[in-house]
């Protein structure tokens, strides 16, 4: 007898959106979660004085879906606050600006309205569904976006505001992301600009009880059709069903289960989705492809204050910088600004530098950083609190699956194709919003919509 209709494995938001999906449309769900709790990339902690996020924390107006799962829910949310002079630290330089352009030399500033310009037209050019097809994909796929910005962007400044957008947006450096890849991925988020600002962008609003907020109402929805502490260990799939098996620990206890469906949707990043024994083994695209997406690297640094004393200074509390280790800051004092708060993000290359270095020596050398940006009282926190994803054994990263040259054009058709009796999804997997909170419900919901026609 079967467990479930479809058996789903990862409670994060994509996982979670496809259970919601499939139990509409009449069907019974199982929903297997490696963690203890739910959520996947997003997971907000609560201190004395509220909550912060730890993963995924922003959503923005033209993330139809997760606006209306938040209107939905009755979540409240916030907006980023980003008024006041912004810190710009190119090669060591440190300048500051207002607006959402930085304040570089005229022809610098020609120069990047140029690349910004570029990069819109030629991304309007990769088919969200099937980049893969775009007019001379082959080229495009072919190269890094290293190469392209070497040979299309002469000035150092201005590779360096592209680099620190990129590391922040993927977690890696311009050297590792294929050109292809990078131009679907500006596709599906509606532009550079929208992938990195804040008012009317991808960071424009935040949750008041933080982002994880959202799981937690989908999984309450389910009640115990979700089991945590439930790692999936191996899939065997035949004509006649699904048999998902898992092997955890629970107080020391270790404890295995098989759990039974007619279908199955693989709701985790393809890397981890790889490490899961299939039998039978997948076919080879898609076990290339998933050794051939690895996520990217991100380190997470909340520094709590008793005041917003860079507001007080005229300051919004956001700093761009090229150098090490931290690449961007945001301010990420709560809405009642009971909390006030700086938020650094240590990616890409420094990301892996520093995630093996001593804890201490990170935290003096992020609080170092804040201060350079805003001032010695940025070094005096009254709480620093930090997530490296890539120690996190069930995420392996963040923000995001990245892919190298030669994969999309020669792997990418096994991203979201069904095989046998198995569903992938995943904001990895995703049409619009590749990689954010909005794509995991898209790829959610398509999963769900392919097994319920299928059932």
């Amino acid at each position: 007898m079967a467990d479930a209709d479809v058996v789903i494995i990862g409670a994060g938001l994509a996982g979670l959106s496809a259970a919601r999906t499939l139990r509409r449309a009449g069907a019974s769900v199982v929903v297997l979660e490696a963690r203890d709790r739910v959520g996947g990339r997003t997971f907000s902690q609560r201190t004395e004085s509220g909550v912060i996020d730890l993963g995924g924390q922003w959503i923005g107006p033209t993330q139809l879906r997760m606006q209306a799962l938040v209107s939905e829910l009755g979540i409240a949310t916030f907006p980023t606050f980003h008024e006041g002079r912004k810190v710009l630290e190119l090669g060591g330089r440190l300048s500051t600006y207002q607006g959402e352009i930085p304040s570089l030399a005229p022809h610098k500033l020609a120069l990047m309205q140029w690349a910004l310009k570029y990069l819109d037209r030629k991304m309007k050019q990769v088919p969200l569904a099937d980049p893969w097809n775009a007019a001379r994909a082959a080229g495009l796929d072919a190269v890094t976006l290293d190469t392209w910005r070497r040979r299309r962007m002469p000035s150092r400044d201005i590779r360096g505001v592209l680099d620190v957008g990129t590391r922040v947006v993927f977690g890696a450096e311009a050297s590792e992301i294929s050109l292809l890849y990078f131009l679907a991925y500006l596709h599906a988020g509606g532009g550079f600009m929208k992938l990195v600002g804040i008012k009317d962008c991808a960071q424009q609003d935040r949750f008041v009880e933080g982002a994880q907020t959202v799981a937690l109402h989908l999984a309450a929805e389910l009640g115990d059709r979700v089991a945590l502490g439930a790692p999936v260990r191996a899939i065997r799939h035949s004509p006649e069903g699904v048999v998902v098996e898992t092997e955890g620990r629970t107080n020391g206890q270790a404890h295995r289960r098989t759990w039974v469906g007619r279908r199955a949707i693989v709701a985790i990043p393809p890397m981890l989705a790889g490490r899961i024994t299939y039998d039978p083994p997948m076919p080879a695209l898609r076990d290339q492809l998933t050794q051939r997406v690895p996520m990217g690297a991100t380190i997470k640094c909340h520094a709590l204050y008793e005041r917003p004393f860079w507001r007080e200074q005229g300051y919004s509390g956001e700093a761009a910088c090229d150098g090490d280790p931290i690449t961007v800051v945001f301010d990420n004092t709560s809405h009642d600004d009971l909390q006030p708060g700086l938020l650094g993000f240590i990616v890409g290359r420094a990301a892996r530098l520093w995630s093996g270095r001593d804890p201490e020596e990170r935290r003096a050398a992020v609080l170092a950083a804040y201060a350079r940006f805003f001032g010695p009282e940025a070094a005096r926190p009254i709480e620093y609190v930090e997530k490296d994803w890539s120690v996190d054994p069930w995420a392996g990263g963040c923000p995001v699956g990245v892919m190298a040259p030669g994969t999309l054009t020669s792997l990418g058709p096994a991203l979201r194709r069904p095989i046998s009796r198995l569903h992938w999804a995943g904001t990895e997997t995703a049409l619009e919003w590749t990689g954010y909170m909005e794509g995991a419900v898209e790829s959610g919901e398509r999963a769900a919509r392919e097994a319920a026609a299928a059932l």
